[in-house]
């Protein structure tokens, strides 16, 4: 177990080996994610059983298991995906402007590495090798603390990162795995020597940790609080499915649906259509007064009368609430009132009530007919993500390659004095 000094001088050695990867060739740093896209399919087998380790403390049926879990496809996915990488442009060295100033000076705006990227994330073991392939593809150093229930998982995918960045000749203090001791998350949160930016990515609470406590710039990615509106003008043959895909098929992440918002003339047959697929999957679903007597009355097995809390509550379980509202406005200020401004979505077949929809929402994606399972990084083509950003500076949306650089200006003279 490192102590503070042990840890601030790891943290230390991770910048000065930034230095290097800053200055590598685009090929270079394809070099290495080729060579441990290469060392993932090698040793499927030995990720999977450091996998196991940490599955064994979760019972088989938690939804959470799903977040945890690596199978051969999954890491199969993940040695693709850096190839995928591999063939995304560099954002480093781009040169952003270019021109002559009046006083003969040579400007250029240039994109530049971040530096050292912290990252903070719960579960997810995939995150490992997607934080360190964006980060090396962009030229940033980086610095992982993952969760406890994901230490040997992480353990063994970091060992192979630092495998194909010695192969290529780069330290492998350029990806650092940290120690899961709670009290160094203060100490990364406080290391504005060596951090150049945070970005947490899992529950609310540990995002909110991070904004009380950190001294370091963050970028906040994670909880989602996703509704899909089912407008008055909604063609339910579209709107079951999607609702349906956005709930069960993966409830477990951050752009699963967890409200549906319902016009009232569409909730009766809406809920009668809906019932068959949410049976199947022991969806519980918490509904608010109107909801509630119809499913009461059709002897819904999963039901809860909604509280309060059931709206702006992220589930990641099979589970979700209702609430049913008599326009489009009052469904936008129902939305506006619970989003974390991740992904919302409606169903209508109305172009004027939809792009007002999409308009009037403030949320990182808007969808209109179609599910806010979309909301990834590779879904939009961008490569992996680091995380889906909710806030509003630098990044919003999916943090992925693009956003890893920052600008430099570079002026070049011939002895000009001011």
């Amino acid at each position: 177990m490192e102590n503070t000094s042990e840890l601030l001088a790891s943290l230390a050695a991770t910048r000065h080996a930034a230095i290097a990867l800053a200055m590598a060739s685009s090929d270079q740093k394809n070099a290495i994610l080729s060579d441990l896209a290469f060392l993932l399919e090698e040793n499927k087998l030995g990720v999977i059983q450091a996998n196991a380790q940490d599955l064994a403390h979760y019972d088989a049926n938690n939804p959470m298991r799903d977040r945890l879990l690596l199978t051969e496809a999954r890491v199969q996915s993940l040695a693709d995906s850096l190839r995928d990488i591999m063939l995304l442009p560099d954002p480093s060295g781009q040169v952003i402007l270019e021109k002559e100033l009046k006083n003969g000076l040579h400007l250029r705006k240039l994109a530049v590495p971040l530096g050292v990227v912290g990252v903070i994330y719960e579960s997810r073991p995939n995150v490992t090798i997607d934080v360190a392939a964006l980060c090396i593809r962009s030229g940033n150093a980086a610095v992982l603390r993952g969760g406890t229930d994901a230490w040997n998982s992480n353990s063994f995918l970091v060992s192979l990162i630092h495998q194909a960045l010695e192969k290529n000749g780069f330290p492998k203090d350029l990806v650092r795995l940290l120690p899961t001791d709670r009290a160094h998350v203060s100490t990364l949160l406080t290391a504005t020597k060596y951090i150049d930016v945070i970005i947490p990515r899992g529950s609310d609470a540990l995002i909110q940790r991070v904004r009380r406590e950190s001294l370091v710039p963050t970028i906040e990615t994670g909880a989602g609080v996703c509704h899909t509106y089912v407008a008055e003008t909604a063609d339910l043959a579209k709107a079951v499915p999607v609702v349906v895909n956005a709930k069960v098929t993966r409830p477990s992440v951050c752009n699963s649906l967890d409200t549906i918002v319902i016009h009232a003339s569409k909730l009766s047959r809406f809920l009668s259509l809906i019932q068959d697929d949410f049976i199947q999957y022991h969806v519980k679903i918490h509904a608010d007064p109107r909801s509630y007597a119809l499913l009461k009355a059709q002897a819904y097995p999963f039901l809860f009368e909604a509280s309060e809390e059931d709206f702006g509550r992220e589930f990641l379980d099979f589970a979700c609430s209702i609430k049913v509202v008599d326009s489009t406005e009052e469904a936008i200020l129902h939305i506006s009132n619970y989003s974390s401004r991740h992904s919302e979505a409606i169903i209508s077949e109305d172009a004027a009530e939809a792009n007002y929809f999409l308009q009037a929402i403030d949320a990182a994606a808007v969808y209109w007919n179609a599910s806010t399972r979309f909301t990834d990084g590779g879904v939009f083509e961008l490569g992996a993500e680091i995380g889906i950003s909710t806030q509003k500076l630098h990044a919003r949306g999916p943090f992925a390659l693009e956003k890893l650089v920052t600008e430099k200006w570079v002026l070049v003279g011939n002895g000009q004095v001011r």
